[in-house]
C-alpha cells in the first residue's frame, strides 16, 4: 500500500554547485538584501496580518533569491527564507511543533513555467506517459493543522514558520465546517488534517458593514479577515465571524489506511465529515491541466470566496513518495497562479510616508478607477528604485495592478500618454513628520528617517520594542498606556519613561495607584539591563537578539560599538555589509547619540560585558530546558548557558549534548531518556553554573 507524500522525502538536500563563477560583493549584497527584505514581509504578512506589498512583488523577490542561491551554492544559508516557510509563529499564543514540516508550494506563473514543471515530474520518475494529477482550487485564507486522536479533535495550530505555530484549538472547534468528532467507522488512531481556513465574499461584506457600523477597523480583504478571525483571544468573537475550512492533505499514524491516490484519500477525508473542494478535478497530462486553469480561471469572480490559483498535485502517492521533497517545497506539486488584474489610470500626485520603522515609502495618488472589485485610489511605488526603474512621473498614465488582492501597485507607465507638464518624483532630504534626515544605505533599496527614537511616525513603536519582554521587559508597559502616554505628550523619547513619577501616572485615566506604583518600579527595575538587551533595546535596524549577544560579546562595551567602523563590525557573525551600515547610520546620528546621553543623565546603566580569552566552555554544544525551575526563569537560564557558549534549542535529538529537567519536565525529559542524552536537575545546572563563575541567583 502506498506510503503518506506527507511523511515521505527529505526536506533539506544538498545542491551540487552548478556554477564555477564566484559570487562577487555586490552579489553577496544583494543576496542579505533580499533576505532581510522577504523576512520583513514574512512577518509583516504571517504575524501582524498587515501585508505591505502585492503577492506578486513578493514572487519577485523571492525568486530572485531563490535564482541567485541556485546560481552561487557557496551563498547558501540554513537561515535564508527559502529554507522557510512564512515568519515564526505570534507570541499571544502556545506554541505547538508540527511533528512534520507544513511546507509551501513552488510556483509557476506562466504556460511554460507549468509544462516545464510535468517535464521535471515524468523525468524523475522516468516515464514518458502522461501523469495525473488532482486540480484544486487555491483558496485565500489561512493553512492549518488539526490533529485528531480516537476521532476527537484534540489540537489545531496555524502553520506559523512551517515548523512550529500557534495554538488555535478553541478558535477552530467554533467553525462549523471543522467536525469536532470524526464519522465513520474507519477512523484512524491517530490522524492529522490540513487544510484552509477561509472567509466567503458574502460573510466578509457583511462582517466589513457591522464593523463600519460599530465604528471599528474593518479588514483589506478575505484572507486578512480570516487570519485575524483565527487569531482572536477569546473564541466568542471567532465563533460570531462566517468561516469555513476545506481539507487538502492528510496523515496518519498507520499508513495502510490510506487509499493509493490523493483523490482517494480526500474523498476518504470529506467521509469522515471534512469539507472539501467542489470545484477539485482530475487531469491527465499537463494539457488537462491547463484546461482546468482556464475554466477555473474563468470562474474566479463568480466563486463565492476567493482564489489567487490552482494547484496541481501528482495523484499517485507513490509517485509522490519517489519525487520527494526540496528544502521547503514538495518536488510532486506547483501552484499555478492566476495573472493579477489591472488598470489604466492617471498619478495625481506621490506622497512619501513614514512607517513604524521608519520607512520613507512613496504612495501614488490616483485617479480613482475600478479594479479587482474595489475602487483604488492609492498604489504604492516602493520606493525610489523602484521609481527610477519605472520611470514614474507625476501626471503619467500608469498601469495598475490589484496582485494578490491585496495591495495595488504601479507596474507600468504608458509613455506615450506622458503630459509635458509631468514632474519627477524626488526623495525628500527630512523626514515629512520630524524633519529628521532621510537616509539611505547603499545597497539597500528603502530610504528611512534616522530620527527612530523620538519621530511622531515611530515613537510608539520605538517605546513598545525598548520595553518589550526580550528588550528590557518593562512589566506593566504595554500598548494601551504606551498610545495613551505618547498622545497625551508625557513621553516623547525613551528616556522621558525614567522620569515617570506614581503622580504623573495616577493622573491617567484608569490608572490605580497601585498599578502606577507597580509601573514605576518596573522601570526603574530596567535602569540597569545587561549590553546585549540594552543594544537589542535600541531597535537598529536588522539588530536582533542574536546580532545584539554577538556584538556584545565582542566588543565589551557600547562605547566600542559605537567607535566601531564597518569592517570591524562585520567581523561579528551575522553581521553584514547591510546591518553594519545600519549600526554605522545609528551612532551616527547626533539625535541618537543626544537620546543615550538623556538615558545616562536619567540613571540607566547597562551592564558591559567581560570579554572572555579563549573558547567558552560550552562552546559548539547543544542544550535543551525544559520542565520548571525554582530559582530562575527558562530564558534567565538560557542567557546564562549561552554566556557560556551553548546554544539552546527547543528539541531533543541524538546530537543534543545535555538537558536541564525541572519540574513536571515531560515528552522533552522522556526523549533525553529514550536517547541516552545526559540530564542534569536544577541543582546540576547551579553547580556547573557556579563552577564557571556565572552568578546562579
Amino acid at each position: 500500500m502506498a506510503r503518506c507524500p506527507v511523511r515521505s522525502g527529505h526536506f533539506f538536500e544538498k545542491r551540487e554547485c552548478q556554477s564555477m563563477s564566484k559570487a562577487t560583493p555586490d552579489i553577496t549584497q544583494r543576496v542579505e538584501e533580499l533576505r532581510s527584505v522577504i523576512d520583513d514581509h514574512n512577518y509583516r504578512y504571517y504575524v501582524l496580518d498587515d501585508p505591505r506589498i502585492p503577492d506578486a512583488e513578493y514572487d519577485r523577490l523571492f525568486r530572485e533569491l531563490q535564482t541567485l542561491e541556485a546560481d552561487y551554492p557557496e551563498l547558501a544559508s540554513d537561515t535564508s527564507p527559502t529554507r522557510r516557510v512564512g515568519s515564526a509563529a505570534e507570541t499571544s499564543f502556545e506554541e505547538v511543533v508540527h511533528r512534520l514540516p507544513m511546507l509551501s508550494l513552488d510556483n509557476a506563473f506562466n504556460e511554460d513555467e507549468l509544462r516545464e514543471f510535468d517535464r521535471r515530474v515524468r523525468d524523475r520518475l522516468g516515464i514518458s506517459e502522461d501523469v495525473e494529477y488532482v486540480c484544486e482550487p487555491k483558496l485565500d485564507g489561512l493553512a492549518v493543522s488539526l490533529h485528531y486522536e480516537n476521532g476527537a479533535l484534540t489540537t489545531a495550530a496555524t502553520r506559523g514558520d512551517g515548523y512550529s505555530g500557534e495554538d488555535i484549538t478553541a478558535n477552530i472547534r467554533t467553525i462549523p465546517s471543522v467536525p469536532l468528532k470524526l464519522r465513520g467507522e474507519d477512523v484512524p488512531d491517530l490522524v492529522e488534517i490540513r487544510g484552509e481556513v477561509y472567509m466567503p465574499k458574502d460573510g466578509f461584506e457583511q462582517l466589513n458593514r457591522r464593523l463600519a457600523e460599530r465604528g471599528e477597523k474593518t479588514f483589506v480583504n478575505p484572507r486578512n479577515a480570516a487570519a485575524g478571525s483565527l487569531r482572536q483571544k477569546k473564541s466568542t468573537v471567532t465563533a460570531k465571524r462566517p468561516l469555513e475550512m476545506c481539507a487538502y492533505s492528510v496523515a496518519v499514524t498507520d499508513e495502510s489506511l490510506l487509499p493509493d491516490t490523493q483523490w482517494d484519500g480526500l474523498q476518504r477525508v470529506q467521509s469522515w465529515g471534512f469539507r472539501i473542494n467542489p470545484e477539485m478535478r482530475k487531469a491527465k497530462g499537463v494539457e488537462e491541466c491547463l484546461e482546468a486553469y482556464s475554466e477555473l480561471m474563468a470562474k474566479r469572480d463568480t466563486l463565492p470566496y476567493e482564489i489567487d490559483g490552482i494547484v496541481f498535485k501528482v495523484n499517485r502517492l507513490d509517485q509522490q513518495n519517489a519525487l520527494g521533497f526540496v528544502s521547503r517545497a514538495p518536488r510532486w506539486a506547483i501552484a499555478h497562479k492566476f495573472p493579477a488584474q489591472e488598470e489604466l489610470t492617471v498619478i495625481e500626485d506621490v506622497e512619501f510616508q513614514v512607517g513604524r520603522t521608519g520607512a520613507v515609502t512613496p504612495v501614488a495618488r490616483l485617479k480613482p478607477v475600478f479594479v479587482g472589485g474595489v475602487t483604488v485610489s492609492n498604489a504604492t511605488l516602493h520606493n525610489m528604485d523602484e521609481i527610477r526603474r519605472l520611470d514614474v512621473r507625476i501626471g503619467d498614465t500608469v498601469f495598475i495592478r490589484r496582485a494578490g488582492d491585496v495591495i495595488p501597485q504601479v507596474v507600468k507607465v504608458v509613455p506615450e500618454k506622458r503630459p509635458s507638464g509631468a514632474r519627477e518624483v524626488e526623495l525628500p532630504d527630512h523626514c515629512p513628520v520630524c524633519d529628521s534626515d532621510v537616509i539611505q544605505i547603499e545597497g539597500e533599496a528603502v530610504a528611512r528617517c534616522s530620527g527612530g527614537l523620538f519621530c511622531p511616525a515611530q515613537r510608539k513603536e520605538a517605546i513598545r520594542h525598548y520595553a518589550s519582554r526580550k528588550a528590557l521587559d518593562i512589566e506593566g508597559l504595554g500598548d494601551k498606556w504606551i498610545d495613551i502616554m505618547v498622545d497625551q505628550g508625557m513621553v516623547k523619547t525613551v528616556a522621558d519613561l525614567y522620569h515617570l513619577t506614581t503622580d504623573d501616572l495616577v493622573k491617567l485615566e484608569r490608572m490605580g495607584e497601585k498599578s502606577a506604583a507597580n509601573l514605576v518600579a518596573a522601570i526603574d527595575k530596567a535602569r540597569k539591563p545587561v549590553l546585549w538587551r540594552f543594544l537589542y533595546a535600541l531597535g537598529i535596524r536588522e539588530v536582533g537578539e542574536a546580532t545584539a549577544k554577538g556584538l556584545a560579546s565582542h566588543f565589551g562595551t557600547l562605547e566600542a560599538i559605537a567607535a566601531a567602523d564597518e569592517e570591524s563590525l562585520q567581523s561579528v557573525p551575522d553581521v553584514g555589509p547591510i546591518v553594519a551600515g545600519h549600526i554605522r547610520s545609528f551612532f551616527e546620528q547626533t539625535h541618537n547619540r543626544e537620546t543615550l546621553d538623556a538615558l545616562r543623565d536619567a540613571g540607566v546603566e547597562w551592564q558591559e560585558e567581560q570579554i572572555q580569552k579563549g573558547d567558552k566552555p560550552l562552546k559548539g554544544q547543544t542544550w535543551v530546558l525544559t520542565g520548571t525551575l525554582s530559582g530562575m526563569t527558562r530564558d534567565e537560564a538560557k542567557e546564562k548557558l549561552e554566556s557560556l557558549g551553548a546554544k539552546v534549542a527547543g528539541s531533543v535529538s541524538k546530537k543534543t549534548a545535555c538537558v536541564v529537567a525541572g519540574e513536571a519536565a515531560g515528552s522533552k525529559l522522556a526523549k533525553a531518556e529514550q536517547l541516552e542524552v545526559p540530564v542534569l536537575d536544577e541543582a546540576g545546572l547551579v553547580a556547573l553554573l557556579h563552577e564557571h563563575g556565572v552568578d546562579a541567583g
